[in-house]
């Protein structure tokens, strides 16, 4: 028998809300955002204006290795170089609203935008590792009944700089409470990252790229709740950073419940899919299984989950579940996540448990969610 999880539907706007008035919205600023041009763009610029087309290889070095969020900061052009930009262009950098620290070291950060929202990112800390995890949109569109953000609204995509900040941002945070940089780069935050698949993609080529951050592709894993054509996507674009489905339940029936994206991309598509990915790439998926009880923790839940996995090379992390108001979810027992975990391993799958980490700041996997309010 298939428990129906209870859940509440988040509220709409009031009235009131709806009606306040125009000047309560932040101003779009006038000035292009610099960081928008490309270096070939640059370089017309300069040149246009008088000005040596090297000075744009200084500048987009400045924007992206050096990660400035002022022209002031561009100390090797004179002030007139910097007024020149200055009075055509801005930079819209992100700055932290607040920030959070769990009692297990985890840090929750708010993220103010030029246009006044909000995202949310997490610095996850362990002994070997500093995770950075990373928001795709303010909100998100998917309403996956588990998720705290699935009951926010999707206000927009980030563009590639407002993700490339995230990373800067909470790699300096790393460095100051830990004194380790950003090993790990996981955008598992707010948002679905194939919904805004070109401007994601773009931030992974400015924060792996030797004229940007320099990470390296395999230290990045972008999750997904299962789009399949954009999966398919990745495969045609050779990407070299990690894929993770969101899966939760490898059956339709079950699956739809909870995640409503799988009425239009179901477990077949999604399994032909990931099966194109991995022949153009060769890169391993990992499927991100929560485990809720009493609605996907049984043994035969598992002999699914196997059945789904063995037709191409996976690992499965089994998450546990980190309640949230809108939701009336509850974890699975140990005994059945030990359980659950033993059928896959004796199956000869690669299998981890993840424990929740930020739970006590609703910063762990599908807390997040914007309460301050602009």
């Amino acid at each position: 028998m298939i428990v129906k999880p209870k859940f509440q539907i988040k509220p709409k706007e009031t009235v009131q809300e709806l009606e306040k008035p125009l000047d309560s919205v932040p101003a779009v600023p006038a000035l292009k955002d610099i960081r928008k041009l490309s270096l070939q763009e640059l370089q017309v610029f300069f040149v246009e204006h008088g000005e040596k087309a090297f000075r744009a290889k200084q500048v987009y070095e400045w924007l992206w290795k050096k990660s400035i969020s002022s022209f002031e900061q561009l100390k090797n052009l004179s002030s007139e170089q910097r007024n020149l930009l200055a009075s055509h262009f801005t930079i819209n950098a992100v700055t932290i609203s607040e920030q959070q620290q769990s009692k297990d070291g985890t840090v929750k950060i708010g993220f103010r935008l030029f246009d006044g929202n909000l995202v949310e990112g997490v610095l996850i800390p362990t002994e070997d590792r500093m995770t950075a995890c990373i928001s795709s949109q303010v909100g998100c569109s998917l309403t996956c009944k588990f998720c705290a953000t699935g009951y926010m609204d999707r206000v927009r995509n980030l563009d590639p700089a407002e993700i490339y900040d995230q990373v800067v941002l909470i790699d300096r945070i790393a460095k100051e409470k830990y004194n380790m940089p950003l090993t790990n780069i996981v955008y598992m935050g707010m948002g679905e990252p194939m919904l805004n698949y070109a401007n994601v993609l773009k931030s992974a080529e400015l924060i792996t790229s030797p004229e940007g951050l320099g990470m390296a592709a395999k230290r990045l894993t972008v999750s997904t709740a299962g789009i399949a054509k954009m999966i398919k996507k990745l495969g045609d674009d050779g990407v070299r950073f990690n894929l993770a489905l969101s899966l939760h339940a490898a059956n339709d029936e079950k699956r739809n419940q909870i995640m409503p994206i799988n009425e239009s991309n179901t477990l077949e598509a999604l399994r032909d899919a990931l099966k194109y990915f991995y022949q153009k790439t060769k890169n391993k998926v990992t499927f991100e299984y929560i485990v809720f009880n009493q609605f996907n923790d049984t043994l035969k839940d598992a002999e699914e989950l196997y059945k789904f996995c063995k037709h191409l090379p996976v690992k499965v992390n089994i998450i546990e579940y980190n309640p949230i108001a809108e939701a009336q979810f509850t974890n699975a027992t140990e005994d059945k996540i030990t359980k659950f975990a033993q059928y896959l391993e004796d199956r000869g799958m690669v299998v981890n448990v993840r424990r929740s980490r930020g739970k006590d700041i609703d910063a762990a996997c599908g807390q997040l969610a914007i309460k301050e309010r602009k």
